[in-house]
């Protein structure tokens, strides 16, 4: 017979003998020598023509190609007013998150300049904003101070570790010859070198990436817990407090003890500019949630208190009459560029991957969301490349880490951006600030970059109130988040990243080694089979066993397929073997006791007939339709339990097996007998075979017994 699919006619040939069974005709393979296709890949890699070369520039910066297709009158507006926006939001920021990356203000407008440029050059999503994100500035710092602690900058007295950068001079006589000879430049200068260094190696990890698998609720988890380091690491400054930067596992318990040790050297000058910025920027901050509909674009707040703090700090002589820690010089202009620290490269390596991971990872998720919503396409692979040269590039310039930015990213979409060309009105805003605005934030309190980091982390703390959605939808996805944001915040960023990682694997395992499974049954006067444990009023067939198992078997669930199975069919074969012998003692004693042997019932036949009373089963269809993949060890626990029913007389059929699937079976010589006698397309098929056969087997019975 012939049916219609999609327009298509598709020959079926349906066995007349066996009702319900369908076998389709595969295409044939060609087979190609493995000598010929390695010999076409490396003639396809190394050919040159300049079709390939213009395709290789074009598909390497993007800009090439939608650029000439720019429609100024159409687009401009929009990416001009976005631009100007996260430009005045991105100011106060960029000096703010230097300070929890451990570096003077001026490396993070650098960082924020250079990362605008490249990634509108190389990057593919219009919306998205790269630049410094709280987060990797955190674990930057904690690289950071860590080598400054090993290079013995500790030790250095807090007049000369406020020396600008730029001088590169440093002589400090109580250090031994040891740790003079490390230091060539001043604390600073050292600590933008290893910034540098660590985000050139980020950089390298995320051009070699191919992909990175890290769920959300990993994700989101870690930015919560990271989000509580980042707070502890800025009250120091709300304070006033010159203590040490705490490192390791647990430096975020040891921070609050240094804190709560000198509380009482708290600056009341530090704590009063603190509390007003935060009475002030919370309100606004809030105001721009509750209006953003309303607003054609938030109110820069972040702004205005730099600016009016600075004008109070400059005016009121802060620094001098309370003693309130500043900003300090931002120079002007730029410096020349200057190649990582290599000999560095073996300590920070470990802490770039743990950081070049989380930046990939964010900014190829943000950039396929917003993607998704405005209806383009972002190519992942180019989105890995832009974000390393992001920071491979540079890196050279003084600058370190960046991905892209949510809250940033939200405010360049909420503002008309329509293309790439709204980085590039952020970086010439910046430019003007790099070359004279700059030093005009001299009289800057540290406590008021302090408080704009903080509230910007009411994002991420405002995620406990998804909890309980979070625990009714996916009560694993809610343990990996709440697991790895605790272990972000109590034990260290980077082992909160490893432990979150970790955990989100064993989950996987153990859902996969206790899958879902059910039996199913027929919905009436249909051929839809469906769980049993979740519908009611559903049909089943006598004799006949439907399983389905959700999940992957493999070598680590094999067991439990094998259990559950005999479980939920309710016959164990292995069971029935048992009595088998037990029958046939009992078979002996009473053929000793008559004094005859009965050579008509055969030790099987007198196991099947006890039993077919206990339990009138013949067929065990398996739903493989959940099974994406088997390996070998799965195979040979589908074989033992073919044989172990095929030894009791039960029949085991599979239906709606995938290709991948099939084409295991047929390899590992699963399908000994006819394929159409074993897999079937549907389970309704199946169904309709196994009874077919066994009134043949039924009709034979009783015709030899006639």
């Amino acid at each position: 017979m012939k049916t219609e699919d999609n327009g298509n006619i598709t020959a079926i040939h349906r066995s007349s003998r066996r009702p319900g069974t369908i076998y389709l005709e595969e295409k044939e393979k060609k087979t190609i020598p493995l000598q010929t296709r390695f010999t076409e890949k490396i003639r396809k890699t190394c050919s040159c023509s300049s079709k390939k070369a213009k395709d290789t520039l074009l598909s390497f910066l993007p800009v090439l190609q939608w650029l000439p297709k720019y429609k100024p009158k159409e687009y401009l507006l929009g990416d001009a007013m976005s631009g100007l926006i996260v430009a005045i939001l991105l100011v106060p920021q960029s000096i703010a998150y230097s300070l929890l990356a451990g570096q003077e203000p001026i490396y993070g407008l650098y960082t924020s300049f250079f990362a605008c440029i490249i990634y509108f050059l190389m990057g593919t999503s219009k919306h998205i904003h790269v630049g410094i994100f709280g987060v990797l500035c955190l674990m930057v710092g904690e690289i950071v101070d860590r080598e400054l602690q090993a290079a013995g900058y500790d030790k250095l007295d807090d007049q000369r570790s406020q020396l600008s950068s730029m001088a590169g001079l440093i002589a400090n006589e109580t250090l031994d010859a040891n740790q003079t000879s490390k230091m060539t430049c001043d604390r600073s200068c050292y600590a933008i070198t290893v910034g540098a260094t660590v985000t050139f190696m980020a950089g390298v990890y995320q051009v070699g990436f191919v992909s990175v698998y890290l769920s959300d609720a990993l994700l989101s988890g870690f930015a919560t817990g990271a989000s509580f380091t980042i707070l502890t690491s800025q009250v120091k400054y709300l304070l006033g407090l010159s203590i040490p930067r705490a490192n390791g596992i647990g430096s975020s318990i040891c921070t609050w003890i240094y804190i709560f040790q000198n509380i009482h050297k708290t600056n009341i000058c530090d704590l009063v500019t603190s509390i007003i910025c935060l009475l002030v920027l919370v309100p606004a901050k809030e105001l721009n949630e509750c209006f953003k509909s309303k607003l054609k674009a938030p109110i820069p707040i972040e702004l205005f208190v730099v600016v009016g703090a600075t004008l109070a700090s400059h005016f009121g002589h802060l620094k001098e009459k309370y003693g309130s820690s500043i900003a300090g010089e931002i120079p002007t202009g730029f410096l020349m560029p200057k190649p990582p620290e290599w000999g560095l490269i073996p300590n920070i390596a470990l802490g770039a991957l743990s950081i070049a991971i989380i930046g990939f990872a964010i900014t190829v998720s943000l950039s396929e969301m917003f993607a998704k919503k405005h209806g383009y396409e972002v190519k992942a692979n180019q989105e890995m490349y832009a974000i390393g040269f992001c920071n491979i590039i540079p890196s050279f310039f003084y600058c370190f880490t960046t991905s892209a930015a949510l809250a940033k990213t939200l405010v360049k979409e909420s503002t008309g951006c329509k293309t790439q060309v709204s980085g590039i009105i952020t970086s010439l805003v910046l430019l003007l600030v790099l070359l004279v605005i700059a030093p005009l934030f001299y009289s800057l309190q540290k406590c008021v970059l302090g408080v704009i980091t903080i509230v910007n982390l009411r994002g991420a703390l405002r995620k406990f109130l998804d909890l309980p959605k979070m625990w009714k939808v996916n009560k694993v996805d809610t343990s990996i988040w709440l697991v790895t944001m605790f272990s972000s915040a109590l034990v260290s960023t980077e082992l909160g990243l490893l432990i979150g990682i970790v955990f989100s694997m064993l989950c996987v395992i153990v859902r996969s080694q206790k899958p879902g499974v059910t039996l199913l049954g027929r919905v009436e006067a249909s051929d839809v089979y469906e769980s049993m444990t979740v519908y009611k009023d559903l049909n089943t067939t006598k004799g006949v066993k439907v399983f389905r198992f959700e999940a992957p078997l493999y070598y680590v669930n094999k067991q439990c397929f094998k259990s559950t199975l005999y479980k939920y069919v309710g016959v164990d074969p292995v069971l029935v073997a048992l009595a088998e012998k037990k029958a046939a003692k009992k078979k002996e004693k009473w053929q000793k006791k008559e004094g005859t042997a009965d050579s008509s019932l055969t030790t099987m036949e007198v196991v099947q007939r006890l039993y077919q009373e206990q339990m009138p089963l013949h067929s065990v269809i398996i739903d493989c339709s959940a099974i994406q993949f088997i390996d070998t060890a799965g195979l040979n626990t589908l074989k033992e339990v073919l044989k172990d029913y095929d030894d009791i007389g039960v029949r085991v059929l599979l239906a709606q097996c995938s290709s991948c699937v099939r084409n295991s079976l047929r390899n590992g010589d699963y399908l000994k007998r006819e394929e159409g006698t074993m897999v079937f397309h549907s389970i309704h098929q199946a169904v309709q075979f196994a009874l077919y056969e066994q009134e043949q087997k039924d009709a034979f019975v009783n015709g030899s017994a006639v």
